[in-house]
C-alpha cells in the first residue's frame, strides 16, 4: 500500500504505481498468504511508519487510548492525529510528517506564540499553531503550503490560513478525520493478546 511518507515526491511517481507485485525475481510467482497475525501486524506497522512513532511510542499511546473511553482504536488514531508534527503536516505547512517534524524539532514552531519543539507534543482544542517568520520565508516550506492549497483538503477539525502559516484547533478529530485506510480494530486485537 502506497503511505504517501515521502511528500510531493510519490505524488507524481512511484514504483508502486508501476508494479502491482513485490520486488524481486519471484515476485511475480509467489503468494505468501497472511496469517491473522501478520495482517494484524501489518496494520500496526503501517500505522507507525505514517506517522513516524517507533514501537515503545506507539504502545504508550496504545495504553493511553486503553484507559480513555469509547472505542479504543478509535481513541488511539485520535492522540496519533493530535500530535504537533501531524497537526502541522495536516495543515498543509509540511510536504510530509517527516518534514514536519525536522520544522517543530528545529524550533520553527509556535503554539500559542511560545516556542515548542517536541514532534509529540499534544494540542488542544483552541491553541493556535503557527510558523516563524524564518520559516514561512523558507522555500521549501513555501513550495509544501503552494502544493497543499492545490491538492491538499484541510480536516474539518482544523481552522487554517496558509499564506499566514497559522493554524487553530477548533475541534477534536474524528475517525472520519483520518484519510488513509486502517482497520483500528486489528491493532486493538493484536495489542490484546
Amino acid at each position: 500500500m502506497k503511505l504517501f511518507l515521502k511528500g510531493i515526491k510519490c505524488y507524481t511517481k512511484c514504483p508502486l504505481e508501476r508494479k502491482n507485485y513485490p520486488p524481486g525475481m519471484h515476485g511475480r510467482t509467489r503468494h505468501a498468504r497472511l496469517t491473522p497475525y501478520g495482517m494484524q501486524l501489518r496494520e500496526k506497522q503501517k500505522v507507525k511508519r505514517i506517522y513516524g512513532v517507533l514501537e515503545r511510542q506507539f504502545r504508550l499511546y496504545f495504553e493511553r487510548a486503553l484507559r480513555l473511553r469509547g472505542p479504543t482504536g478509535e481513541n488511539l488514531l485520535r492522540l496519533l492525529e493530535k500530535r504537533l508534527d501531524n497537526v502541522v503536516y495536516r495543515a498543509g505547512l509540511a510536504h510530509s510528517r517527516a518534514h514536519a517534524r525536522q520544522l517543530v524539532r528545529h524550533g520553527h514552531v509556535l503554539v500559542d506564540g511560545r516556542k515548542v519543539d517536541i514532534p509529540s507534543y499534544e494540542v488542544s482544542v483552541g491553541q493556535e499553531i503557527q510558523l516563524t517568520e524564518a520559516a514561512r520565508q523558507n522555500p521549501t516550506v513555501q513550495q509544501a503550503i503552494e502544493f497543499a492549497s492545490s491538492h491538499r483538503p484541510v480536516p474539518a477539525w482544523l481552522s487554517v490560513h496558509r499564506e499566514e502559516g497559522r493554524v487553530r484547533v477548533v475541534a477534536e478529530p474524528r475517525r472520519e478525520d483520518v484519510d488513509f485506510t486502517v482497520q483500528e480494530h486489528m491493532i486493538v486485537e493484536l495489542y490484546s493478546k
